[in-house]
């Protein structure tokens, strides 16, 4: 009978610990094989992760090296890793149990067990790194060489250092060249740097050769979310407040534009994924990236990823810039790009302009920072193209309380950028460090822009927000966080607003 790898075991409630030295908690990656061990380790006073596999003795481990050196002249990995899990557990499992007839290898049941969980996890996984990309909680995975043990960000507990060492340069490179293998491109000593996409979406970024990192070959790997944080996930990690979160709802119904900015890693687009559920349900969503991380909980959706070149010369390359292009002529009611760092922040701007509501990331830690980004090379946007942005938002990493966290640093809205550069702006929505609490203002400049539009007063537009900020808070109250829970609920209050305010207690104003 086919031994069974359970890839999609239960995610376990992890909550952030008010003292990191009293964790210690386990739970599954690949049932029933691997698990992990997350504990305070007082040796080096940091909470340390351990990654426990099945154990071999000498014995399993020459087994395991004859099927693995056996198995590399038989089998085709390229065509097991292309079938479901099912057919590939299947085809591993047969494949060495011809091999260990005709090489007439004796060995239990139980040490089978075992030796065939690494079968798996090298031929189709990523080796150590396997269990790691099934870890739910785990963001980044980080090698920076031999003899370094690799390190992970963690949702829960952050930065984490693990007990997964690599001893052994020509062992590293080879897992770089598998993971070129499986982007799709290719690396050696003339092209030593990897850049690319695991089909699950999961970024990876590669050196492949000793002159370069000075540790020898070195990896870093940004997970795909699946599953995006949902508006009320966020409200309940206090990334943002419930009046944050109505104030871009608002935003998004009248087909505002808004740029999300913020340092690396530090959760621009787990926002703009959240945004994206207070689009109207009937609007027709483009989306445009150059790695797939955007998930939205909508059928009128078309989502477009960059292709890169294939080998030299650029053949074949479609980058953003012209799929930009081509997506006006998709009759995009919102376009959603995943970042603009080159000209084709022109193209979106000019569809700002043109009337295309948009949403967006940048790089830049401030307004100020991200508005010089806008209107110098190679950008070069006029200011009167940069006026038609209505509003920034502003993500941070932050240690509040001894942990780390990302927060919504402060909503600010741009009144004018004058000829000179210089911007008029207004900040409405803030986080106090100090209090660690959000802050606003009723002084919203871009409500002014929505009701000469629309005709609708802005003291009806505050109430709204009111209502809505209250509708989203009694969601987080009631514990309901599910992606296409809140979509639908979401899509109910724009066709009936009322019945899902009593639905929910809460009151009109």
């Amino acid at each position: 009978m086919t031994l069974k790898i359970n890839l999609n075991p239960i995610i376990p409630p992890l909550k952030k610990p008010d003292d990191k030295r009293s964790v210690d908690i386990r739970y599954m990656l690949i049932p029933p094989y691997a698990s992990v061990h997350i504990y305070w380790d007082n040796n080096i006073s940091e909470l340390h992760y351990d990654l426990e596999e099945p154990m071999l003795d000498e014995y399993e481990k020459s087994i395991l090296e004859k099927l693995e050196n056996a198995m590399m002249e038989l089998i085709n990995v390229n065509v097991a890793i292309e079938k479901t899990i099912e057919a590939t557990t299947e085809y591993i499992d047969k494949t060495a149990k011809l091999l260990i007839d005709e090489l007439n290898i004796k060995i239990t049941t139980e040490g089978y067990d075992k030796i065939f969980y690494y079968l798996f996890r090298d031929f189709i996984g990523f080796n150590e790194i396997e269990p790691l990309l099934r870890d739910y909680f785990i963001e980044d995975i980080e090698c920076n060489g031999v003899d370094s043990p690799v390190f992970i960000i963690h949702r829960i507990f952050r930065n984490l250092r693990t007990n997964i060492i690599y001893k052994d340069m020509e062992k590293l490179g080879n897992f770089v060249e598998k993971l070129a293998q499986r982007t799709g491109k290719y690396v050696s000593y003339a092209q030593p740097i990897l850049d690319g996409s695991l089909p699950d979406g999961t970024r990876v970024n590669a050196v492949y050769t000793k002159d370069v990192s000075s540790r020898g070959p070195s990896f870093t790997m940004r997970k795909f979310t699946k599953i995006p944080w949902t508006p009320t996930q966020m409200i309940a990690m206090k990334t943002l407040s419930p009046e944050m979160f109505a104030y871009f709802w608002i935003l998004l119904e009248n087909k505002s534009s808004i740029l999300v900015s913020g340092g690396t890693a530090s959760g621009k687009t787990s926002l703009l994924n959240a945004l994206a559920f207070f689009i109207p349900p009937e609007a027709r969503v483009v989306s445009l990236e150059e790695t797939r991380e955007i998930n939205l909980p909508r059928e009128n959706w078309l989502p477009s990823v960059a292709r890169t070149s294939i080998g030299a010369g650029k053949v074949g390359e479609i980058d953003l810039f012209e799929i930009l292009k081509a997506s006006f002529r998709q009759t995009p009611d919102y376009l959603i790009v995943g970042e603009v760092r080159g000209k084709e922040a022109f193209v979106l701007f000019q569809g700002m302009a043109s009337g295309h509501s948009s949403l967006s990331t940048m790089h830049a830690d401030s307004v100020d920072t991200l508005i010089r980004r806008l209107q110098t090379p190679p950008i070069s946007l006029s200011p009167t193209l940069v006026n038609t942005l209505d509003c920034v938002a502003i993500m941070t990493h932050a240690v509040v309380k001894g942990q780390g966290t990302r927060k919504l640093r402060e909503v600010v809205e741009i009144i004018n950028i004058n000829n000179d550069g210089s911007a008029l702006i207004n900040t409405p929505f803030k986080w106090a460090a100090a209090k660690d609490s959000f802050f606003w203002k009723k002084q919203l400049k871009v409500f002014d822009k929505i009701s000469a539009k629309t005709g609708v007063s802005v003291e009806s537009l505050n109430k709204e927000l009111i209502m809505r900020a209250s509708l989203l808070y009694e969601l987080y109250k009631k514990k309901i966080f599910g992606f296409y829970d809140v979509g639908k609920i979401i899509n109910e209050y724009y066709k009936n607003p009322l019945i899902v305010l009593r639905k929910y207690g809460v009151r009109t104003l």
